[in-house]
């Protein structure tokens, strides 16, 4: 069985302390380029989330509906997951500060929204075992494996899924893409092996596998699965590795700028970013 911490009013307020916790998020970004990540946790710059991160925050929240009730022994109707995916839509743009061009751009998302739940609920198999973790978010302190040494700052993520498969746990995680393809996994090394590092410290066992569910947001939606082995010491290896190195640059305030094709991405490209290198 594994341990869980609450969405508490303690774990939002150390959202804001980078010293709290290390999560996967925080680590991508700081790959990606630390000058963006200290204009976000450290300078506290937000920015509004883009219309596909909205669609996608949907979806979520409709296989959670989905995966709780399953939890207990219960299983919605696609039907009465849009009802609610529909009943919280209003709440949570409003919670984001979403903007859409007009009543037709919101029309197409709910609707984009809907498909893509209900098109993930048509191919669920019916006997998929029921999970035992969904939607939780999991803490466990940074011990190297390999020097026993505690790093001193805790590892906090959100997993989506867990069940438990023929081969034992599956770690899954669910994600809404544009196309199809097998995602790469190299792109997706942190958040798998940070998953695979809070459900064995959690948990005491070790997972089967970790699972990428994508829904694919085609005229008509499909729905992919992409597995991957249960994570190895090279894995963890490298895991450690780069948390060390963030943690470096957290000591020595060494946010350097790191230009590239992420920039292309990046929410502070056109503003922020330019003024902190003035």
């Amino acid at each position: 069985m594994i341990c869980t911490i609450d969405d508490s009013t303690e774990v939002q307020e150390r959202s804001t302390d980078v010293r709290a916790y290390i999560s996967p998020s925080r680590l991508n970004i700081w790959l990606r380029c630390p000058l963006a990540f200290k204009l976000r946790y450290i300078d506290g710059i937000q920015s509004p989330p883009s219309k596909s991160m909205f669609v996608g925050k949907m979806v979520h929240a409709g296989l959670e509906v989905f995966y709780r009730h399953r939890q207990l022994g219960v299983t919605l109707p696609a039907g009465d997951v849009v009802q609610r995916m529909d009943a919280c839509w209003e709440p949570l743009v409003a919670e984001d500060g979403l903007e859409f061009k007009d009543g037709a751009e919101e029309v197409k998302l709910r609707t984009q929204s809907a498909s893509l739940v209900t098109a993930y609920l048509a191919q669920l198999p019916a006997d998929e075992p029921s999970p035992t973790t969904v939607e939780t978010k999991l803490e466990a302190p940074l011990v190297d494996p390999f020097t026993g040494e505690d790093l001193g700052i805790p590892l906090l993520g959100v997993v989506d899924l867990v069940i438990d498969s023929d081969d034992g746990p599956l770690v899954c995680d669910f994600k809404t893409s544009a196309r199809s393809g097998s995602p790469v996994e190299i792109m997706h090394e942190v958040q798998l092996t940070a998953y695979a590092y809070l459900f064995r410290q959690l948990s005491g066992e070790k997972e089967a596998g970790l699972e990428i569910r994508s829904l694919i947001k085609t005229k008509v939606p499909k729905i992919e699965y992409h597995r991957y082995a249960a994570r190895t010491d090279a894995h963890f290896r490298r895991f450690f590795q780069i948390v060390r190195a963030y943690l470096d640059d957290l000591d020595h305030g060494s946010f350097v700028y790191r230009p590239g094709f992420g920039c292309t991405m990046c929410d502070f490209r056109n503003g922020p970013c330019i003024a902190a290198l003035a």
